[in-house]
This record gives C-alpha cells, structure tokens and sequence, in this order.
C-alpha cells in the first residue's frame, strides 16, 4: 500500500467536510506517455553548431533574436505531444475529478494537451506553464489565445526544419507579425491572464490536501503552492520517483509526506480509497 494512513485520515476529513484537494501535476506525469521531461538528456537542441539548453532555446530574448530556430524547436516538441496519448495517470485524474466534484482542482505544469484529451474540465484545470493547442500574437497586439494552426503538418517533423509553408502559418492574422506558442518562457514571468498565477495561489491558499505527482519543484509559483498549503495548516504529500524541491521541503514539515512512486500506481490507489469513502 502507498497511501500511509496519515494521508488516508486527512483524505476522509477533507471528502466528509467538503474540504478542497488540489493536485499539482509536473512533466513526471506525462513521461508514460513517451513526452521527454523538458530538463531532462533531451532538453536540447543545436541551433548551427551551438548547443543549447531548453533554458536557453525556450526564451522571448532567443525568439526575438531566431524565431525560425526556436519554433523549429517547438515544432518537434509539438510533434512529440501530438502523437502521444493520455496514460493511466490523466485518465484516473479525470474520474477523480468526477468523484470529488467541485472539491477538486488540477493544476498542472504540462503544455501538452493531455489532460484536456483524456477529458479533464477546462472549469477545473488550471494550465499554469501554458497549452501547446494555441498561439498568440508576439507582439501582444491582442491578448487573444489563437488555435495552433491545424495547417502545419506534425505528422513527420524528424528533421526539426520549417518551411515557408509553416512560417506563413505562423503570422499574427491581426497585424501581420509572428505568432508564439502560448507557453510561459524562462525568461518571463507568472501572471493571471495567461498562467492563472492569481488563481493558483488563491487555490492553494483554500487546500487543505495538496498531490504534487512528478514535478521536480523547479519553478517558483509551484514552490509558492506547496509553501502557501503548508502555511495554511493543509497536508502536502509529493509523489515522485526522483528527490526534488519538494521531498527536501517537507522534511521539516509534519504536515509533509514525501511518497516514492510513479503517479498512476499511486493515483489508481487513491482513486480506490476515494471511493471506498464515499461507498461507491
């Protein structure tokens, strides 16, 4: 058994008292589905005979410098996700929310579109990284989120090149510039209106039981998260196979449990237990 009784306790009180349980999803969470971890051996790329980093690539200073070679690089990354398929671990997310309704919330770090595919609620999912299924203007001459033109082929991108083709595709149809991917570079900001920052604070501030399944805790609104939970009183259990930011958190805290696990044995367990204490 995974799920420690400490945890099983807090569960019971938060599902009999309608407390919010907040899941906190990381890049570990699609990895069983063939979609690398943007810091792992494959979080680089060769732009001429330079190698680069995703911290480096994955920049609005590198795109305003080579936009072609940065959407080269985040064309293959679409690729990779398009192809992929939701995995036992969305898809027991999903009848989680089912089971908890309005005391559920998922706040994920993933750009891939998989947890809208395997059927998560958009009311309930909170995409603080971005979505890979949309574009937007670069020069924010709207703040609108455009679809991610269906145009471009991702069927085959073994090359990693773009075409005229492609490049046309990814002109602002607002004021003729280029398009982005909707994704929260490194060297920008968290902020409401595109990465629901207010949101998720607000979320984690109202938790009383925080799953963070692989994330390795590297970024600073999903640190903000665990801290505010633990601030609050609430129970913070990190679900991982690798230490992180978060194992080492919450060691000092007796509100804190670190599991080592993949997410889908763990989260098919807790699925169980939620319904063993609603009587389904």
């Amino acid at each position: 058994m995974l799920i420690p009784p400490t945890v099983l306790k807090q569960l019971e009180l938060c599902i009999n008292q309608s407390l919010p349980i907040t899941f906190l999803v990381g890049a570990g969470v699609s990895a069983d589905s063939g979609i690398p971890t943007f810091r792992g051996k494959d979080g680089y790329w060769t732009v001429g005979s330079v190698n680069y980093r995703a911290e480096e690539i994955g920049t609005y200073n590198m795109f305003s410098q080579a936009p072609k070679e940065v959407w080269e690089w985040y064309l293959y990354r679409k690729s990779v996700t398009h192809q992929a398929q939701p995995n036992d671990s969305h898809l027991a997310l999903v009848r989680i929310e089912k089971l908890l309704g309005e005391q559920y919330a998922l706040i994920s770090q993933n750009v891939d579109s998989l947890h809208r595919r395997a059927g998560s609620s958009d009311e309930q999912t909170f995409l603080i990284h971005g979505d890979f299924d949309f574009v937007r203007c670069a020069n924010e001459c709207t703040k609108e989120l455009l679809p991610f033109p269906t145009t471009i082929d991702l069927t085959n991108r073994a090359k990693h090149t773009i075409s005229e083709y492609d490049w046309e595709a990814l002109t602002c149809p607002y004021c003729g510039g280029k398009l982005r991917p909707h994704v929260l570079w490194f060297d920008e900001y968290y902020n409401e209106l595109y990465y629901k920052f207010d949101t998720a604070l607000t979320i984690a501030k109202e938790s009383q039981l925080l799953f963070i399944l692989g994330s390795s805790g590297a970024t600073t609104l999903p640190q903000m998260i665990a801290e505010r939970v633990l601030a609050k009183g609430g129970m913070v259990v990190d679900v991982n196979i690798n230490e992180s930011y978060f194992s080492q958190l919450l060691k000092s805290h007796k509100n804190g449990i670190a599991i080592n696990s993949k997410s889908s044995p763990f989260l098919l367990e807790l699925e169980g237990l939620i319904k063993q204490i609603l009587n389904l």
